[in-house]
This record gives C-alpha cells, sequence and structure tokens, in this order.
C-alpha cells in the first residue's frame, strides 16, 4: 500500500469510527475561541561548550540507574545449570499440545496458556499443528460454543493467521442486529469477546460491535457484584487488551495469575517460571555490555539528552525477546541511544545552521567537516558514525553483507524527518495533521528501528527484503504511526511547554476547531484504526519471516506499554521502571 493510501485510509477510518470532523489538507490558523498552545517560550541554558551559545535544555533527569551496578548483574538460571530439566519440562509440555482430546475447549485453554506464559517460542511447530486442527474440526463448534468458547477459538485462530469470518458471533444477536441483553450475565463470555475485538479488520462492523458492547458491559460489571478474581481480570483486560500488551510483560503477570488457576498444569507452570528466569539471565548479560559501551563513549555525560539506556534496551527486548537475538537488542540499543541523543539535539540543542550541517554530513556519509559543529554535537555525530560503522563490520562478519549503504541512507532519511520538525520550530509553521503524520511517521524512528531488526535477525539478507522494507510498506508505518500517536498522547503536554512544534493533538484542534479532549479521543480513535490496518497486513505474503514478521506488532505494544501511563522515557517512574525491574531483577521462586 502506498504511504499516502495508508494515511487516507486511517484518517478516513477514524473519522467514520468517531463521527468527528475531517481534518483539513490546509493551513488553519488557531481558533479564537478555542485557542491552542502553539509556541511557548523555550526553556534555556547557557552551553560553555564553544563560547556562550544561548541553548535550549530540556531540563531531563538524570539516569535512574546506577551502571556500575548494571554491568556487576548476574544470575544463576544459566542453561547449562538447567538444559537437562529444561528438556524434561518441554517434552512433558510438547505432549499435552499434541494430545488428542474429546474437549475441544481443554485443548483452546491450554494453547491460551502456553501462549500467556511467554512458551509459544518453544514449541512453534506443536503449536501450529494444534491449532490446525482447532480450525479444520471447527465447522460444527462453531454453531455449538458458549460465547466464551467461540470468542477465544476466533482469538486463537486469527492470531495464528486465520482468516475466521466475523459471522460466528452473529448467533449471539437479536432479531434487530444488536447483541443480546442476556449475555451481559457471562462476565467471562464477555472478557472473551472483548479480548477477541482487538483482533478485528478494517470494515469489520461486528467486531467493532462486539469491542463496544463488551467494553461497556465490562465496565459495568466491576463496579456489580463479581468475585474478586474476575474483577482483577477484568479490570487488567480494560487497562489494556491482550493483542496490544508485550509477551514478556504478559508473562509475568500471567504466571502469577495462572498459579491460582484450579486447571493448572505443574509443569507447564515450572516450565514458564524457568524459561523466564533463564532469560532474566540472558538480558542481564545484555545490559552488562551495554552499560560498559554507554559509560565508555561518555554519550551519558550530554547534559541536554535523555540517559535513558535501559529503557531503550526496554524497546529492543519488547520488540524481539527471543534468547538467541542478543545481536539485535545490543547493537539495536545503540542505535536506539544514539537516534535519541540526536533527537535532543535537533529538539532542544542545536541551531538550525548546525542541524543542516548534520544532516548535510549524514546524507553524504562524510564527516571531513565535522570540525565546523561545536564540540558537543561533532561527539554525537562521530559517535554515530563509528557505531554505525562498527554494526557494519558486525554484518559482514556474520552475514556476508555491505549493510552501511543501506543504513547510512535509513539514517539520512530520519535526520531529514528531524529538520523538517527544526525548520517548523524555527519558523513557527503550524502543520496540518496529514503534514505532521506523514513526517512524524518517520521523525518517530519507528522505520530505523525496524529496519535494524530485520538485518540484525535474518539468518540471509536479501535485497528484495530490504528494498521491500525501503519502501516503507503498511506492515511497517501503521506499527509507525501507533509510535507517533501514542508518544504524543503521553508526553505532548511536557514538550508544548519546553516550545516544540505542535504534536498530533494539536494540529488536529488547529484543522477542525475541536476542544483538546476532543482530539485526544480523535486520537486514541486512530490507534484503534491502525491496529485493525496492520492485523489485516500481517496476513500479507512478505520476502522475510519471523523475528521481523513479529517485531512489527511488537514495536506498537512497545510504545503502548512505555506512554500507557504518560512519558515512560522521559519518565521512566511511569511504569516503565517496574517493567524494568522485573525484567531483569526479579526472578521467581522455584
Amino acid at each position: 500500500m502506498a504511504s499516502q493510501g495508508v494515511f487516507s485510509t486511517l484518517l478516513v477510518a477514524a473519522h467514520s469510527l468517531s463521527s468527528l470532523p475531517p481534518a483539513k489538507n490546509k493551513l488553519k490558523i488557531c481558533n479564537a475561541s478555542k485557542p491552542v498552545q502553539c509556541m511557548t517560550t523555550p526553556a534555556t541554558t547557557i552551553d560553555n561548550n564553544q563560547g556562550a551559545d544561548l541553548r535550549r535544555t530540556a531540563n531531563y533527569a538524570p539516569s535512574f540507574w546506577d551502571y556500575n551496578f548494571v554491568k556487576s548483574l548476574t544470575s544463576d538460571y544459566t542453561e547449562e545449570k538447567y538444559a537437562r530439566q529444561i528438556d524434561e519440562l518441554k517434552e512433558d509440555v510438547k505432549r499435552l499440545i499434541l494430545a488428542e482430546t474429546g474437549i475441544p475447549l481443554d485443548k483452546l485453554e491450554l494453547l491460551d496458556s502456553v501462549h500467556r506464559l511467554g512458551l509459544n517460542y518453544k514449541f512453534p511447530e506443536d503449536v501450529k499443528q494444534a491449532v490446525d486442527v482447532i480450525y479444520n474440526n471447527s465447522t460444527d463448534a462453531w454453531l455449538n460454543d458458549d460465547l466464551y468458547s467461540t470468542a477465544l477459538r476466533f482469538r486463537i485462530l486469527r492470531e495464528h493467521g486465520y482468516t475466521v469470518p466475523q459471522d460466528v458471533f452473529m448467533r449471539f444477536k437479536d432479531n434487530t442486529g444488536a447483541f443480546t441483553e442476556n449475555i451481559c450475565e457471562d462476565v467471562k463470555g464477555l472478557l472473551s469477546l472483548y479480548e477477541a475485538s482487538f483482533f478485528g479488520f478494517k470494515g469489520e462492523d461486528i467486531i467493532d460491535e462486539a469491542k463496544a458492547f463488551s467494553t461497556t458491559h465490562l465496565k459495568n460489571a466491576v463496579k456489580g457484584e463479581i468475585s474478586p478474581d474476575m474483577a482483577r481480570k477484568v479490570k487488567y483486560a480494560l487497562d489494556m487488551p491482550l493483542r496490544w500488551k508485550l509477551p514478556r510483560v504478559e508473562a509475568r503477570w500471567f504466571i502469577n495469575t495462572y498459579e491460582k488457576e484450579q486447571n493448572m498444569n505443574q509443569n507447564l507452570l515450572k516450565l514458564a517460571k524457568l524459561d523466564y528466569n533463564m532469560l532474566q539471565s540472558i538480558y542481564q548479560k545484555e545490559v552488562s555490555k551495554l552499560a560498559s559501551w554507554w559509560m565508555e563513549i561518555s554519550l551519558d555525560k550530554m547534559s541536554f539528552a535523555r540517559d535513558r539506556l535501559l529503557e531503550h534496551y526496554f524497546w529492543c527486548n519488547g520488540m524481539v525477546p527471543g534468547p538467541e537475538y542478543s545481536a539485535y537488542r545490543v547493537m539495536g540499543t545503540k542505535i536506539i541511544c544514539l537516534m535519541t541523543t540526536i533527537d535532543d539535539v535537533y529538539d532542544v540543542y542545536g541551531s538550525l545552521e548546525e542541524l543542516e550541517l548534520f544532516t548535510d554530513y549524514v546524507d553524504r556519509w562524510d564527516i571531513t567537516e565535522i570540525d565546523k559543529l561545536p564540540m558537543n554535537i561533532r561527539t554525537v555525530l562521530l559517535a554515530m558514525f563509528n557505531t554505525t560503522n562498527e554494526i557494519g563490520y558486525w554484518t559482514m562478519r556474520e552475514r556476508g553483507f555491505n549493510i552501511i549503504p543501506y543504513l547510512s541512507k535509513q539514517w539520512a532519511k530520519l535526520l531529514k524527518a528531524f529538520l523538517k520538525e527544526a525548520k517548523w520550530y524555527h519558523s513557527r509553521y503550524k502543520p496540518t495533521l496529514e503534514e505532521y503524520l506523514e513526517n512524524g511517521a518517520v521523525s518517530v524512528a519507528a522505520p530505523l528501528v525496524l529496519f535494524c531488526a530485520y538485518f540484525l535477525t535474518a539468518e540471509k539478507i536479501t535485497v528484495d527484503a530490504l528494498e521491500y522494507i525501503d519502501k516503507f510498506p503498511s506492515i511497517m508505518r501503521c506499527p509507525s504511526l501507533i509510535l507517533r500517536l501514542t508518544n504524543d498522547l503521553g508526553t505532548y503536554s511536557d514538550e508544548l511547554a519546553r516550545g516544540d512544534t505542535l504534536k498530533v493533538v494539536q494540529c488536529y484542534m488547529n484543522d477542525t476547531g475541536v476542544s483538546e479532549e476532543v482530539s485526544k479521543n480523535y486520537v486514541h480513535g486512530l490507534v484503534h484504526v491502525a491496529w485493525k490496518i496492520l492485523n489485516k497486513d500481517l496476513l500479507g505474503s512478505f520476502p522475510f519471516g519471523e523475528p521481523f514478521l513479529s517485531a512489527n506488532p511488537n514495536l506498537a505494544r512497545t510504545t503502548q506499554t512505555v506512554y500507557q501511563y504518560g512519558d515512560g522515557l522521559g519518565l521512566p517512574e511511569n511504569g516503565t521502571m517496574d517493567h524494568l525491574k522485573s525484567l531483569l531483577l526479579e526472578p521467581f521462586n522455584l
């Protein structure tokens, strides 16, 4: 799908869902009756580097982590120590997955538990075989299953690539076409319907109705007389649906939940806990290496920039958590650290002349004139060149492919998007929503992060895949837009206060004259539409496979986790810190 087509589809679909006025494709001055805070006087600080230039600063808090502590992290849960026990538990769980059963619901619940415990990656072929059997035996089940079983079957099949029709829910509607009120008493069924509804495609009206119906009645249910256990599960789901949750974050929560279930399988639970601890051991080694690197290149000393090494690692871990993909998590984290530091150069620190030079050097991939830049910016640029070339050397050595021409092109695209926003700021230009999103899907850095997720995980890098990725197809553009939209919702207040360009909420307010609250609801609607398009995209045929295929929705999941309660990157205490502690520091007791 062409880029303009994705934006048009997204915006038109969101308008129809929300019944809000469409954004106009022209510049509009702030509505006098509903003023928008477009630009504020920026915070400034004196930078003694290269004279006493007056420079802006975002006043970010320092890192919340002691990097010497991070370097010292160790764990007893090594693969060598537990290999035999893991193999025995895996064989037992494999037998469970492949066993024939006269109760289809038991197999559905088992597969759901394996997935939510974070163990699917250990049994890819076995799970696929079991799901194939479920699909082939589903004809009669759709006619007889209750709401809970129907929705669970629908969700599992869609999750594994089957285009199950939305009509399977028609029998839960009355003769007026509305969902019957009697299913409201089945809270377990409503919860299952709610989770299934997030696997909908664009244009599936029944699924849209199911989402609205189940959400409304689940909110009512938690106010009523339901068991504390069910109330906890409903609140957890309403906070964020399973489709949007990160695999490792969900595994942490579901292990604790599964342990209390009546039909819990001891060996499955033990495997999940042991696997979580062993992955934690691998992740600790990775962040230990990264802490050493970060301290060595001294970018943690750049007072104008965000020092968020572990938070950036959380992004890469969220996208590709498998144990065999350490190379991506380590090198991808380095790339994101550099991206964020450079973003802060463009957003708050550099002059427009300096940013134009910086962009030109990267576009030409030539730093012979680097001395024209002040020391701090020169240091950042040199760190980016050196790290990129080191990654290029690794790729040549390990994959036999020269990635530098492709990687440098992606860097140049990102910095041109940064520069466009800097020019908007300096000229006080107010972009339309469509202008903003067109550039913002790139400036949010997702295309470069996803590009790295491809070439750093692919066993064989192909030119066909690289050319396809370079076109920024819909499967990449949708998670990029989700990142842009969710990022803006979580950060726009602080960014406007320091004098940044308009964000998505203000762009829509300017285009239409609606209130801030209405605009925020509209942006939330855009997120839902982008997910629906992505759900359908994931069923397509591509010149690449796993883990890159899953890295795309995982990018969307990571951003929704990071920005769920505000700016979880700039202010990691807004949830990200707790996720990192669970991921890196807190093993399960066996």
